[in-house]
């Protein structure tokens, strides 16, 4: 869904222009962390590089040991949403994503994936590990939008996976 995939090495990844943004994040189990700085390269970038088509809709973003999250391609592509490095000027943590966490401070945390490695845009919208596992499918923390009701089975899950390479 792109017109110009790509992979970078993590010495080309570390080269792109980075961007600073302050924001407050809030967590499914409820609790808020306010004035976060985290820095990063910008999520923007990274698609206008790709040249994403216009049918695309949704990103999977794949993470390590199997983690992924979706997200509407209007909610990862805002202007603060970043590939977080560092948080209050240090560089992240193992058990906070480093070395490379997607930031949406908008939305839930998990949205947020720890350990990214890709994105996958796509035509339709494809649950996530969590999403799979009765997390709502956009997570708005205005509209408490944590849970989406139950897990999926395995044979929805494929039906969703088989649906989404329809047009590969």
């Amino acid at each position: 869904m792109v017109e110009r995939p790509f992979s970078l090495t993590w010495d080309q990844f570390l080269a792109l222009p980075r961007k600073t943004v302050q924001c407050d994040i809030h967590c499914v189990t409820t609790w808020s962390r306010l004035d976060n700085t985290f820095e990063g390269v910008p999520v923007q970038d990274l698609l206008q590089r790709a040249g994403v088509k216009k049918e695309a809709k949704y990103c999977l973003v794949v993470a390590e040991q199997g983690f992924t999250t979706n997200l509407p391609l209007s909610d990862l592509a805002r202007p603060e949403n970043l590939i977080a490095l560092n948080w209050a000027g240090e560089p992240l943590t193992p058990e906070h994503g480093w070395p490379a966490r997607l930031l949406v401070p908008h939305l839930y945390f998990w949205k947020s994936a720890k350990w990214v490695r890709g994105f996958e845009l796509l035509d339709e919208d494809l649950p996530g590990f969590w999403e799979q596992n009765g997390y709502h499918m956009r997570g708005d923390p205005w509209k408490e939008e944590r849970y989406g009701g139950r897990g999926l089975t395995q044979h929805e899950i494929n039906k969703f996976r088989n649906a989404s390479k329809k047009h590969l």
